[in-house]
C-alpha cells in the first residue's frame, strides 16, 4: 500500500524510537511531523516539519495534531531502569498529562488511526520473579499488578485507548515494547538502557585499558532485546493492520545481562572482567512470546542480536572515544 499523500504526527520525534521512526516514516512516502521537547541529540530530523512543544500542555497537543490522519504517539518521560525506579511520581504525572491530551486533541482533530506505545513494564511482577521466565502473552497483563509506575500509567492509558475506540470511533492501535535498543539513541547520563549502558562500559574499558566493568546486581537477570529496524517496521505494519488489541513487539531470545556483556566484549575484541555492584535490577525475568505477533502481521523481528549489538557498539565507541579526546584523557593505543 503506497502512503505517498498520507499526513503522520510522531509524537516523541527527538529521541530514540522516534527519530528513527520518522526516517523509516519518510522512505515509506510519507508527510512527517515530529514533535518534542527536544530536538533529536544526534543529527538533524528528516521531519517535513518539526516542532518543540511540551505535550503535557493541551493547547500544544491540539495544534501537534492538527490537520494530520494517523498518530505515532511515542512521547514519554522515560529511560533505563536507574531512572523508572526512581521517578514514579514525576513518570506518572508528565506521562498521563502527555497521553491523556494527545489522546484526547487527535480525537478532537479528525485523526483516523492513533499508535499508543506502551510496554512490557505493564505485566504482573509475580509473573517475572525467575530467570527462566515463560514467555509473557498479551493476555497475561490481567489481572494487573506492574512493578512501577511507569508500567501502571501506560496499562491505565491501553484502556483508555479500548474506550476510546469503543466510544468515540478511533482507530487505535496498541504496541507493547520489549527492550528497544540500536545507535542514535541515550548512552549515557542515567536514562540509558542495558545495551546501551553495558556498550558505553566496555568501549570505555576498551579504551582506557582498564577492563573492569560494573554489573548491577548478579548480573542473572534474564531479558530480550530487539534491535530499532524490526521495531520501526513492527509498528508500521502494526499501523497498517486492522488489529486493536495490544501486541508485543520484541525479540524472544532471552539472555541474562552477564551474557549481554560478554557477547558486547566479543564485540569489542577485549576481555573484561564483570564486577557485580548493588544498584536497580527490575524484575528478575522478562521474555516476548510473540505467537500473536506472528498470528496477526505475519511477520516477527528478524535481526540477531549479535547483528544489533555491533551497530550499537560501534556507534557507542566513537561516542566514548571523542568524549576522551575532549576531555584531553590519553587513549590507549591500537594493537
Amino acid at each position: 500500500m503506497s502512503l505517498r499523500g498520507v499526513r503522520v504526527l510522531v509524537t516523541g520525534a527527538g529521541g530514540f524510537i522516534g527519530s528513527h521512526l520518522v526516517r523509516y516514516l519518510k522512505a515509506e512516502g510519507c508527510w512527517v511531523r515530529g514533535v518534542d521537547i527536544k530536538e533529536p541529540e544526534f543529527g538533524p530530523t528528516e521531519a517535513d516539519e518539526f516542532e518543540l512543544l511540551d505535550l503535557r500542555r493541551w493547547e500544544n497537543c491540539v495544534r501537534a495534531t492538527r490537520s494530520v490522519n494517523e498518530v505515532y504517539a511515542l512521547a514519554a518521560d522515560m529511560g533505563g531502569m536507574g531512572f523508572i525506579s526512581s521517578n514514579h511520581s514525576r513518570i506518572m504525572h508528565n506521562n498521563g498529562l502527555i497521553d491523556i491530551h494527545t489522546l484526547e486533541a487527535a480525537r478532537q482533530n479528525g485523526v483516523r488511526r492513533y499508535l499508543f506505545t506502551s510496554s512490557a513494564c505493564v505485566y504482573p511482577e509475580h509473573l517475572q520473579e525467575d530467570t527462566a521466565v515463560q514467555p509473557l502473552r498479551e493476555q497475561d497483563a490481567y489481572p494487573a499488578q506492574p512493578q512501577d509506575a511507569y508500567g501502571w500509567e501506560k496499562l491505565f492509558i491501553e484502556r483508555l485507548c479500548a474506550h476510546y475506540r469503543e466510544e468515540q470511533h478511533l482507530d487505535v492501535r496498541i504496541v507493547r515494547f520489549h527492550n528497544i535498543f540500536g545507535p542514535y539513541g541515550t548512552w549515557d547520563g542515567g536514562r540509558e538502557k542495558a545495551p546501551a549502558a553495558l556498550c558505553r562500559k566496555v568501549a570505555h574499558a576498551k579504551l582506557m585499558e582498564d577492563p573492569v566493568v560494573e554489573i548491577w546486581g548478579d548480573g542473572e537477570q534474564t531479558r530480550s532485546f530487539c534491535y530499532i529496524d524490526d521495531c520501526t517496521e513492527g509498528l508500521h505494519r502494526l499501523m497498517r493492520s486492522g488489529y486493536a488489541e495490544p501486541l508485543n513487539l520484541g525479540q524472544d531470545r532471552m539472555v541474562s545481562i552477564n551474557e549481554l556483556a560478554n557477547l558486547i566484549s566479543d564485540i569489542a575484541g577485549y576481555p573484561i572482567e564483570k564486577v557485580h555492584v548493588p544498584g536497580p535490577q527490575g524484575v528478575r525475568g522478562r521474555n516476548s512470546d510473540n505467537t500473536r505477533l506472528r498470528e496477526i502481521l505475519g511477520w516477527e523481528p528478524r535481526i540477531m542480536l549479535e547483528e544489533g549489538l555491533r551497530n550499537t557498539y560501534g556507534w557507542i565507541e566513537e561516542q566514548v572515544a571523542e568524549r576522551l579526546r575532549a576531555s584531553r584523557q590519553p587513549l590507549a593505543k591500537p594493537a
